[in-house]
């Protein structure tokens, strides 16, 4: 414990170098920190929302607009489909399962889906107060929803015309709260849930419109197929032979984090330099170090130290800086995620502080850093002599 506090105090003999070594070690690490925070938090959510959904049947377009808007609700849609063509795939001989889905509307940011009750029971997702719709312009809340809005059971609100907040207000239509989800950790948490003739009542110039009728549209469906083998041929069968377009989540998904990646390897080999940069400056801050403080060093020897005990200082103040580096590191690089998140409007897929696994990495890199940089600094102190300390060599 002592070799500790004077190492403590030796480091914070020279503060401005000491602040310095602190800050390039801190942003290297921040660096990672936010690299493996925001790059491990993305996957999952990738994951996690895509699971169980082996196409996405919508307008013709792009493929990854479809996924985003259709799966993890981040964009918006390339248009809507007729109502008759999606419900014609129900009956094709590989598919398992559709959920149709109605996008065009929101509430204080928050998006309104018209869809049907199987898409709560695909995400596994429970009622944590009231029951499901059961007749048009009735809606259930998903967790995050509820939280922020503030809404309880039987209230009322109108929707904005619009995925984001600013549309006109839609001021005739009222919807109520019948239910609000349990948290599930998926894309549900964020979505107001509706029924399908919702949505379309909504749009009607006129309310007398058949909430059954062959001529409406949605804006997509998320389809399970029955076998792997469809994957080979029902988007084909899509794409050919009717007015929409199937796209396969796993693979849009796999090539944009791949774009994703090319930015990631930029900020890796930048974070790199930076750390890089940090040991040298440790190295040589402890280097001079030996030399400058001759004096207290052959005064310890004299007063019975050993050798190691001389090395301990240096490799002491090194842990020091290690520690309060990785500590700098985390706290900056979680700040810069959740940061970027809330200006680019990206909270559904980087929510606030979260510990991954992957961020144990970071405490393990700053001690290598500053410990491997004080290596040769407390050797050389190791092997020189009391009697050279007292000569000044």
């Amino acid at each position: 414990m002592k070799t500790l506090t004077l190492s403590w105090r030796f480091l914070w003999a020279r503060p401005l170098g000491a602040v310095l070594n602190l800050l390039l070690l801190g942003l290297g690490l921040a660096s990672i920190t936010f690299l493996l925070r925001v790059s491990g938090q993305v996957s999952q959510v990738f994951l996690r929302d895509l699971q169980g959904i082996d196409a996405v049947v919508g307008a013709k377009g792009s493929p990854m607009q479809l996924i985003l808007s259709g799966v993890l609700h981040l964009d918006v849609p390339p248009g809507n489909v007729p109502l008759k063509a999606v419900q014609a795939l129900q009956n094709h001989p590989m598919v398992a399962s559709l959920i149709p889905i109605s996008l065009g509307d929101s509430f204080r940011g928050f998006r309104i889906v018209g869809t049907a009750p199987a898409y709560i029971a695909h995400y596994r997702a429970s009622l944590a107060q009231g029951r499901v719709w059961q007749t048009p312009m009735q809606v259930v809340l998903g967790a995050s929803v509820a939280d922020r809005l503030a809404l309880p059971l039987g209230g009322t609100f109108t929707g904005s015309h619009g995925l984001n907040a600013g549309g006109h207000d839609h001021a005739d239509n009222f919807y109520t709260v019948v239910g609000i989800l349990q948290p599930c950790g998926c894309v549900l948490d964020r979505l107001i849930l509706t029924d399908l003739v919702s949505v379309w009542r909504v749009h009607e110039d006129h309310a007398a419109a058949p909430d059954v009728d062959p001529d409406r549209e949605v804006t997509l469906a998320l389809i399970t197929y029955k076998t792997p083998l469809a994957a080979v041929s029902f988007p084909r069968y899509v794409n050919s032979s009717t007015v929409m377009q199937a796209a396969a989540p796993a693979y849009e998904v796999t090539r944009l984090l791949s774009m994703l990646g090319l930015g990631t390897d930029v900020l890796h080999a930048f974070s790199g330099v930076l750390l890089l940069t940090a040991g040298l400056s440790v190295f040589v801050a402890l280097w001079s170090a030996v030399r400058e403080r001759r004096a207290d060093l052959a005064l310890l020897r004299m007063l019975g130290a050993p050798p190691r005990r001389v090395a301990a200082l240096l490799l002491g103040e090194a842990l020091w800086l290690g520690v309060m580096a990785a500590i700098l590191g985390l706290m900056l690089g979680q700040g810069f995620a959740v940061a970027l998140a809330w200006f680019l409007h990206l909270n559904a897929l980087v929510t606030g502080l979260v510990w991954s696994s992957g961020l144990w990495m970071v405490p393990l890199v700053a001690l290598g850093v500053s410990v491997g940089a004080a290596l040769l600094p407390a050797y050389g102190a190791y092997r020189v002599s009391v009697q050279r300390l007292l000569q000044g060599q």
